[in-house]
């Protein structure tokens, strides 16, 4: 596997690629109208360019065309389909959303174009071979049950961040803080002959964190740009490939220390934890709507940050408070994997209280409930 080194100066390329060309993506933004129109769903007031998932796509092809020229990650190129499955799907991806940010194309329309990057990935390899439940079996995925999982699982990371993408910034900080996770236990994993290699994995986390971090400067509150559905479908794309490849081909016949060994264990549930404020968030969206009698693909203000911001919390809190959420919940499947101190959680423990304390008791908050 490529060194650590190797995979930061790829992460930075994409930062760097994403910043850049960030500002002209909103030059071009304006100059052909593709701008969002405030509504009684939104939070901005005024209209704002929703096609950042260009400059995101851009990031992510820049720095995948470096790794490529390294010396380093050539193990993971020669003679190996999926680099070119990502790539494709990746652009499959982006386009549907791009057409659905620029003329808005049906739920069943987007439904289909997840599908068919599912078929592009499974038929490049791009596909997890297995995954063990906690503590039981190894499941073993035929080749009748790979497609279908493949798609169902980049439909679900795909539409959580899609879902989560309702506050400047919210949903770039939080794939940055998930990805950035990930590559860490990909590193554990792989530093511990763990990983199957060569694993495309980390590469894909790594660029991910990169192209987040790059973009972060433009659409923070006050934000220049959104990512639009081109830039969120994207984002999940790329978490659904980078956790699959890894969580999904994690060596499952390794018998590690009682105690230590959980989330070495069930290495797929991972991302499901530390994506846990996006998934949770489009659960209770799905909930939420099935009781109103409302279909899948209505737009409400029933999810967690409207929910901050109803209790009084401002845009740049509430996507602070999310992101706190995102890394704590990143470093309680990663202590113990990462540092070999067991399950010794008492100051994760202590800092998930003082946040939720923050969240409720916050002199703002109690203001507003004294005005009310």
């Amino acid at each position: 596997m490529p060194t650590s080194g190797a995979y930061l100066i790829v992460g930075a390329a994409a930062a760097l690629i994403t910043f850049t060309v960030t500002p002209i993506v909103v030059l071009l933004a304006r100059r052909f109208g593709w701008v969002y129109e405030p509504n009684e769903r939104t939070v901005h007031t005024s209209p704002m360019p929703n096609v950042g998932g260009i400059a995101l796509f851009i990031g992510f092809v820049g720095a995948f065309a470096i790794s490529r020229l390294m010396n380093g990650f050539d193990p993971l190129f020669a003679r190996n389909s999926e680099p070119r499955g990502v790539l494709f799907a990746a652009a499959v991806m982006f386009v549907v959303g791009f057409i659905d940010d620029i003329r808005d194309i049906s739920a069943p329309a987007k439904v289909a174009g997840t599908v068919a990057v599912g078929a592009v990935l499974v038929y490049y390899g791009v596909t997890m071979y297995y995954f063990r439940l906690p503590f039981l079996d190894v499941v073993v995925l035929s080749d009748d049950w790979i497609p279908l999982v493949t798609v169902l699982w980049v439909l679900v990371m795909s539409q959580s961040i899609n879902l989560i993408d309702g506050l400047d910034g919210l949903a770039a900080g939080i794939v940055a803080i998930g990805a950035g996770a990930f590559f860490l236990y990909s590193q554990t994993l792989s530093e511990r002959d763990l990983l199957i290699a060569p694993n495309i994995g980390p590469l894909i986390a790594i660029i991910t964190v990169g192209i987040c971090v790059g973009f972060l400067p433009h659409n923070f509150n006050p934000a220049r740009i959104f990512m639009g559905d081109g830039g969120a479908l994207l984002l999940g794309l790329l978490l659904a490939v980078s956790t699959s490849v890894v969580g999904g081909r994690a060596d499952p016949s390794t018998d590690l220390v009682a105690g230590q060994a959980y989330f070495f264990l069930a290495p797929l549930f991972i991302p499901l934890f530390i994506l846990g404020v996006p998934i949770i968030d489009t659960l209770f969206a799905i909930l939420r709507r099935a009781r109103s009698g409302k279909g899948l693909a209505t737009a409400d203000k029933g999810h967690l940050h409207h929910r901050l911001m109803e209790m009084g919390h401002g845009q740049r809190r509430s996507v602070l408070i999310l992101w706190g959420w995102t890394a704590l919940l990143s470093a309680f499947v990663l202590y113990p994997v990462i540092t070999d101190s067991g399950l010794s959680y008492v100051p994760i423990g202590a800092a998930m209280l003082g946040l939720s304390l923050y969240t409720v008791l916050h002199p703002q908050i109690r203001h507003k409930r004294s005005a009310g």
